[in-house]
């Protein structure tokens, strides 16, 4: 069973038309919802949740990350580089000093989720540089 890590409340399965006014499957969300304003989407098609209950904060922080991490392998993608998904994620495992099958942004807590953030913000930054330069 999920626990909400803000208040301790149990995650009851819900539809997502609760949550997001539109149908994506299922969410896990806070009893204690709208006040704690915690909860996870689910993997399509499944009842798996896509990580841990998240706060309007952590969810926003996690948005961040996957926009400046993604940027890092996918960019390595167009340049040719077929496992660089792969090689990202074992990347940001060292990184983090943890293991590689932990390494999944929708599991991060705010402090590591803030550390993804620093670690690939200036290679979002050189990217996206180099891209404006090229036009």
């Amino acid at each position: 069973m999920l626990k909400c890590p803000y208040c301790g409340g149990k995650a009851l399965l819900r539809s997502s038309l609760e949550i997001y006014r539109d149908d994506y499957g299922y969410v896990y969300v806070c009893e204690n919802y709208p006040n704690c304003n915690s909860y996870v989407g689910t993997h399509k098609k499944t009842l798996k949740p896509l990580g841990r209950l998240a706060n309007e904060e952590l969810r926003k922080l996690k948005i961040t990350a996957h926009l400046y991490f993604d940027t890092l392998w996918k960019h390595r993608e167009k340049q040719g580089f077929s496992n660089s998904r792969t090689m990202a994620y074992k990347w940001l495992s060292e990184q983090l000093k943890i293991n590689i099958n932990d390494t999944h942004i929708g599991y991060f807590d705010k402090e590591t989720t803030e550390k993804v953030i620093r670690l690939c913000k200036s290679y979002y930054t050189k990217i996206n540089k180099v891209k404006s330069e090229g036009n």
